[in-house]
């Protein structure tokens, strides 16, 4: 059986507000507690995030075999990477966000409810104190947890190889000011926020793609495709009146973190697009959720 319903929640209660006892936020978060448990010790959650922490070193590796990196060729900040190692971070995200981010958050979100089904667990997990909308919200929160693991195994392995291949010092940003390592180390972490809040959406998307099938690989699959698609869209000069409504849209934009003063214009703008996202998506995933025969 699977491990969120062997961890369980002692007792069957209904799914209403708690009451003096308090039990409901109590087996609220115990269930999250278990499924950021379960998504964690899965030995594909890790796979994931060892192929992602993967990326900065074969960027950093390839750089220091190089004999020199010709400015203005390959992905943005590569030719900066030999002069501070903190750029290894830096192009790692950068190169991440169109393909192997959407990969892995359209993995765990696709298997969000697809996979308890698959298993014959979801059931079971509905009679358990659980009930359908704090089910949806906690398999939500379980994938919000990878969005943020995902892009900050990117910034740790990219600043721990960049440090141990390059020199670090200070890094002169966009803005052509200069700033110390402490404050830099800071504008990765907030490139890593920037990165987490970018895939809320996708993730919404993906949580309710995996409430209209048994299917996990199937709700996968169609995540990925929609994250595709969006981003092709974006490109499309002659639908430039879309570009602003799509999920992609602002996922280049933590290049702002690094301009001195921060322009927090775009994770702004990037964090309303997604907050409506997550309301669009989370709606139907529970209009869906809460009609729906549950014979797995």
């Amino acid at each position: 059986m699977h491990n969120s319903l062997r961890a369980g929640v002692p007792g069957a209660v209904p799914d209403s507000p708690a009451g003096p006892s308090g039990k409901a936020p109590a087996s609220s978060l115990s269930l999250l507690a278990s499924e950021l448990k379960v998504l964690f010790r899965r030995r594909r959650t890790w796979a994931m995030l060892l192929a992602l922490a993967a990326i900065p070193v074969l960027i950093a590796v390839a750089v220091r075999l190089s004999s020199r990196v010709p400015a203005g060729r390959g992905p943005a900040f590569l030719d900066r990477i030999t002069q501070n190692g903190l750029f290894v971070a830096v192009t790692a995200m950068l190169v991440s966000v169109p393909l192997f981010l959407p990969l892995t958050i359209g993995v765990v979100a696709g298997d969000t409810i697809a996979g308890e089904a698959s298993l014959g667990t979801l059931r079971y997990l509905l009679v358990a104190p659980a009930g359908r909308v704090r089910l949806l919200l906690v398999k939500y929160a379980g994938a919000l947890a990878f969005c943020v693991a995902a892009p900050v195994t990117v910034a740790l392995a990219g600043a721990a190889i960049g440090g141990l291949f390059f020199p670090i010092g200070p890094v002169t940003l966009l803005s052509g000011d200069v700033v110390q390592p402490p404050e830099a180390a800071l504008r990765l972490v907030l490139i890593a926020a920037y990165l987490s809040l970018s895939l809320a959406g996708l993730s919404a998307i993906g949580l309710f793609l995996s409430t209209l099938t048994v299917v996990p690989v199937g709700a996968m699959a169609a995540t990925v495709v929609v994250s595709v698609v969006s981003q092709v869209l974006d490109q499309l000069p002659q639908l430039e009146w879309l570009h602003p409504w799509l999920f992609s849209h602002y996922w280049f934009g933590f290049a702002d973190v690094l301009r001195q003063p921060v322009l927090w214009d775009s994770f702004a703008s990037n964090a309303l697009l997604q907050a409506g996202y997550v309301v669009v998506f989370g709606a139907l995933a529970y209009a869906r959720f809460v009609s729906k025969d549950v014979l797995s």
